[in-house]
C-alpha cells in the first residue's frame, strides 16, 4: 500500500523535501548565478582530475560495466553511458586531487557529488540549462543542510568522512529536480538514501585510495535512490532526523533542527569555499599563513630553525601526518603544506606529484615542523570559519607568527572572478575543448545541452585540440 507521508507530515526530512520540491521552476536568478560559478569550478575540477590513476581505475570500471546512455564520462571522449556510471566516474574525477570545492561548516564537498548528478542526468533527460542549475541549488541545498544537521565535527571525529555520508542527500535532491519531484517522492529518496550512506576516515590513518572515490559512490548512491524511488520504492518516513535517521546514528552531537532552519533564508550555495590550493581545507589558513609570511620577511628554508602550527582539533588530530609517503597524505598533511607553502606554490597542482613530494629539500622543511596543537579560539568557529596560526622561529633568533581565522577562496574572503578564471584556464588547459568554459557560463540559456555534451566529450587524455 503507498505510504502516507503527507505535506503535513512531522517529520523534518518532510519538511525539507517539501521546501526543496517546491522551487522547482522558481529559484532565485542570484542563486542560479551562484550555481552557475559552481559548475565551472567543479567541471575543470573533474577535467584535471580525469587524468589521475585512481580516477583512470572508476572511469575503466564505469566503461567496462557496458552501460550505454546519452550521460558523459569526462575524459573518455565520444563515450556515452547512464546516468549513474557518469555519475560515478565523474564524482571520482572532481574530488581526484582536492580542488573541488567544500562548504566549510558541512565539512563536505558538494560540487563533487552535485555536479556530476546534475549534468549526467540533464544530459540524459534532455533537460535546459536552467533545469541544471536549479537541480545544483537544490542538491547543495539538501548536501549542507544534511551536513549541518550531523554534528559534522563530531560526525567526522567519529571516522567518518562527510562527504559520502551525506553526499547521497544531496545527489538525491540534485536528481528528484530533474526527475519533476513532489515532495512524497522527494521524500522516499531521503530515506533510501539514508540508508545508502557510507565512507571512513580510515585513508587518514592508514593510507589507500579510498577517499579519491567517496564523492562518486556518494553521487551513485544519492542518483540511485532518486532512481528507485520514482520507480515507486518506498524509503522511511524521516530518514534524516528520525529515531535511526542518518542526523542522529552517525554523530553524538546531531543539530536536527538545522535541516530545515531558516529555509529559504539561508542558503547553503552562499557558503562555499573554492580552493586556492590543492590540499584538504583545514589547513588552507596555515598555507596562507605561511606564504603571508614568506613574502612579508622573505623567508628561506635555510633561515628556519623550528616550526608551530596550531589549529582546529580536527586538523591537529587528523593532519597531523608525515606528508611524503603518498600524494593523498602530502594533500592532508598540515606540516607537509606549511612547508610546501614556504618554499613551493600549492596553488599549483604539480607541487603534489609523487616526484615533489619526497624530494630532500621539502622533507628537511617539514621535519622543522615540531608539533601542531589545538587552538580553542579556532574550535569556537570550527567549521563554519576555518582558522590556523603558524609560528617560526628563525636561525637569528627572530619570532615570527600569523594567524588567518577567514582564508581566502571562503565566503569571509572569497576569490575574485580573475582568480576563478585563473584556476578554471590552469586545471583544463591542454585537456578540454577551448569554448567550454564559455559554453558552461551561459549554460542558462541553453535550450539543451547538446553543445556542452559535444564539447565536454572533446576533452580526454591527450586532448590537443582535436
Amino acid at each position: 500500500m503507498p505510504s502516507q507521508t503527507s505535506p503535513n507530515s512531522s517529520s523534518l526530512t518532510a519538511d525539507l523535501a517539501g521546501f526543496l520540491a517546491g522551487l522547482n521552476g522558481s529559484v532565485d536568478a542570484r542563486l542560479l548565478t551562484s550555481a552557475t560559478d559552481r559548475l565551472v569550478d567543479t567541471v575543470a575540477s573533474m577535467v584535471f582530475g580525469a587524468e589521475k590513476p585512481w580516477s583512470r581505475m572508476a572511469i575503466d570500471h564505469a566503461v567496462s560495466s557496458g552501460a550505454i546512455g546519452r550521460s558523459t564520462i569526462i575524459g573518455e571522449s565520444d563515450t556515452g553511458t547512464t546516468p549513474t556510471m557518469a555519475a560515478l566516474a565523474n564524482g571520482a574525477s572532481a574530488h581526484a586531487f582536492e580542488l573541488d570545492d567544500v562548504h566549510e561548516e558541512a565539512i563536505n564537498h558538494p560540487g563533487a557529488v552535485v555536479v556530476p548528478v546534475a549534468l549526467a542526468l540533464a544530459e540524459d533527460l534532455n533537460r535546459t540549462g536552467r533545469d541544471l542549475l536549479e537541480a545544483i541549488v537544490i542538491g547543495y541545498e539538501a548536501m549542507g543542510r544534511a551536513g549541518i544537521a550531523v554534528g559534522p565535527a563530531a560526525h567526522m571525529l567519529a571516522g567518518f568522512h562527510p562527504t559520502s555520508m551525506s553526499g547521497v542527500f544531496g545527489a538525491a535532491a540534485a536528481a528528484g529536480r530533474l526527475l519533476n519531484f513532489d515532495e512524497v517522492k522527494l521524500n522516499h529518496a531521503f530515506g533510501i538514501a539514508s540508508s545508502l550512506a557510507s565512507g571512513t576516515m580510515e585513508f587518514a590513518a592508514s593510507g589507500g585510495m579510498t577517499k579519491r572515490i567517496h564523492a562518486g559512490r556518494a553521487a551513485e548512491g544519492g542518483l540511485t535512490a532518486a532512481l528507485l524511488a520514482d520507480r515507486g520504492f518506498e524509503g522511511p518516513a524521516d530518514g534524516l532526523a528520525g529515531r535511526y535517521g542518518f542526523c542522529r546514528i552517525f554523530t553524538d552531537a546531531p543539530r536536527v533542527e538545522l535541516l530545515t532552519h531558516r529555509l529559504g533564508e539561508r542558503w547553503m550555495i552562499d557558503e562555499i569555499t573554492v580552493k586556492p590550493y590543492a590540499a584538504c581545507s583545514d589547513v588552507h589558513p596555515m598555507i596562507q599563513a605561511a606564504i603571508e609570511l614568506r613574502r612579508e620577511f622573505a623567508i628561506q628554508p635555510g633561515d628556519i630553525n623550528r616550526i608551530v602550527l596550531e589549529a582546529p582539533t580536527k586538523a591537529a588530530t587528523q593532519n597531523d601526518m608525515d606528508g611524503t609517503v603518498s600524494v593523498m597524505a602530502a594533500q592532508y598533511s598540515a606540516q607537509f603544506n606549511v612547508a610546501a607553502a614556504l618554499m613551493a606554490d600549492p596553488s599549483d597542482p604539480e607541487t603534489y606529484q609523487p616526484e615533489r613530494i619526497s624530494e630532500p629539500e621539502i622533507t628537511a622543511l617539514q621535519s622543522k615542523v615540531v608539533s601542531i596543537r589545538p587552538a580553542a579560539e579556532f574550535d569556537a568557529t570550527y567549521a563554519w570559519k576555518m582558522g590556523g596560526r603558524v609560528h617560526i622561529d628563525l636561525v637569528d633568533g627572530t619570532k615570527l607568527s600569523r594567524t588567518v581565522h577567514g582564508q581566502k577562496g571562503s565566503m569571509h574572503d572569497p576569490l575574485s572572478a580573475h582568480e576563478l578564471t585563473t584556476k578554471f584556464a590552469h586545471l583544463t588547459m591542454g585537456r578540454s575543448d577551448p569554448n567550454l568554459e564559455t559554453l558552461l557560463s551561459n549554460v542558462i540559456n541553453a535550450g539543451a545541452l547538446t553543445d556542452l555534451t559535444r564539447a565536454l566529450r572533446r576533452g580526454g587524455l591527450g586532448y590537443a585540440g582535436r
